[in-house]
């Protein structure tokens, strides 16, 4: 049986792919059958050339497994300025850099100029994405609100992902005296391009301010303008929902190429008095909470007095230096390797016993949980939120994600090192659904439903 959003199916797709799940573990349900037809797919992002993360990873792998099943991909990205060379090489892998600012960027990212200019210049320089199929959309800035809004003015289907948690992030990257004006500069400049007519107010459950109020409007209203949403965990899909998108929400998580989820990496353990081997490679950043954890570190060394520890650091970020620093202050055994290929950080795994991702109330889905639990090492986490994605019983988590509690936690595992196996073994019941290649064909009846 097909899909068809004519026949009012979509619906039904939607609780086919999103509905079922065991305790706190989504598991896959089938998605009835349908081989879709040759699909041009266009992807608009505005995290994406020029940049690193999850977004970047997320895009490459459905990308790469979407031409392998015969659609034309393509992607239109902000960017920094590049050569006619460059461009040239990069068109030829269906990548094409929007009008973008030349000078200001947010950060270390590349910002796009207004919708409305990009939309003039798609039309002229791209006249064929009138004919492609859907547009899927990753983010919501600039490219991204041109992407949505050219959708609806050609009659094509939109795919809004809804990658992060913007409210989190706008709070934790913008000064504490610039935070209110900054979220409502974001919040108008939005309004203009799209319509904005759901309005959060302050509250005491994840909008505690009108900065985070204003984000969370921002996110709501444009994820409602699109045809169905995507997010990639089922605790993100209630919040949007809790705060007004309307639209179809489907949650599929993140997948992992089958070649590492069934590489039959062997279980760890760790000896009474061995060195507690712990990994730690996504970004090192305020928002991934790097300096609490080495605070923790701290804690363990100097308050319960314990040195058979060592932390490996994978990845660079703003907090890099302040990290460095920090550990040869106060003489912990930390090794920074900084950025390097995932095959060197899966090699890291294989001798790891702890994986850390120690951000709170911001990341959405931990992809580094999943490249860990692939290898059986079991993480410490301090969001509760993150463990929807793992077994029961495969992970540690403090009461808090104080440094102090942490640090209180590791000590536990120190003093009962048989947790680690215990953990680690319960990480053979890892979902069949983070294959990559499920989320892809469920992508493709979602495409598919929409377009036929």
């Amino acid at each position: 049986m097909c899909y068809n959003v004519e026949q009012g199916r979509l619906a039904e797709l939607v609780d086919a792919i999103d509905s079922k799940s065991v305790g706190s573990n989504t598991v896959w349900v089938q998605v009835p059958h349908c081989p879709p037809h040759h699909m041009r797919i266009a992807i608009f992002t505005d995290c994406y050339l020029d940049l690193t993360g999850g977004i970047v990873a997320n895009i490459n792998i459905e990308k790469s497994e979407l031409e392998l099943r015969g659609h034309e991909v393509y992607i239109f990205s902000s960017a920094y300025p590049r050569t006619a060379k460059e461009k040239a090489a990069l068109a030829k892998q269906y990548i094409f850099p929007v009008p973008s600012c030349k000078i200001f960027g947010r950060g270390a990212a590349p910002i796009a100029r207004r919708p409305g200019i990009i939309e003039k210049w798609l039309l002229k320089n791209h006249p064929e994405i009138r004919d492609f199929d859907v547009f899927y959309v990753h983010y919501e800035a600039g490219c991204s609100i041109a992407g949505l809004r050219l959708a609806r003015q050609l009659n094509i289907p939109s795919v809004q992902f809804m990658h992060g948690r913007e409210d989190s992030a706008e709070e934790l990257l913008i000064p504490f005296g610039l935070r209110t004006f900054v979220a409502t500069m974001l919040n108008w400049f939005h309004s203009w391009y799209l319509p904005h007519p759901v309005h959060v107010h302050r509250d005491d459950y994840l909008a505690t301010t009108v900065a985070r109020a204003k984000m969370w409007s921002l996110m709501v209203n444009h994820a409602n303008f699109a045809d169905l949403v995507i997010t990639p965990s089922k605790q993100f899909t209630k919040k949007l929902s809790y705060y007004g998108v309307g639209r179809p929400i489907v949650s599929l998580h993140h997948g992992m190429s089958g070649e590492f989820l069934n590489s039959k990496a062997k279980s760890k353990s760790l000896k009474s008095g061995e060195t507690l081997e712990m990994i730690w490679h996504s970004r090192v950043s305020g928002e991934k909470r790097t300096l609490p954890f080495l605070g923790a570190l701290n804690i363990l060394h100097h308050y319960y007095n314990k040195d058979n520890y060592h932390l490996s650091v994978f990845g660079s970020g703003p907090d890099i230096i302040a990290a460095k620093n920090y550990a040869k202050l106060h003489r912990l055994h930390v090794t920074f390797y900084g950025r390097t290929s995932f095959n060197e950080i899966w090699q890291k795994l294989q001798t790891s016993h702890l994986d850390i991702l120690a951000s709170y109330n911001y990341d959405t889905f931990g992809m580094v949980l999943i490249e860990a639990a692939a290898a059986k090492v079991p993480a410490l986490i301090v969001d509760p939120d993150l463990a929807e994605i793992l077994p029961d019983d495969s992970y540690a988590m403090p009461v808090s994600p104080a440094p102090a509690l942490m640090a209180e936690r590791l000590a536990e595992v120190l003093d009962h090192p048989g947790q680690i196996a215990a953990m680690s073994k319960n990480l053979a019941k890892l979902p069949e659904d983070l294959n990559v290649v499920r989320k892809i064909d469920s992508l493709e009846q979602i495409f598919a439903s929409l377009t036929e």
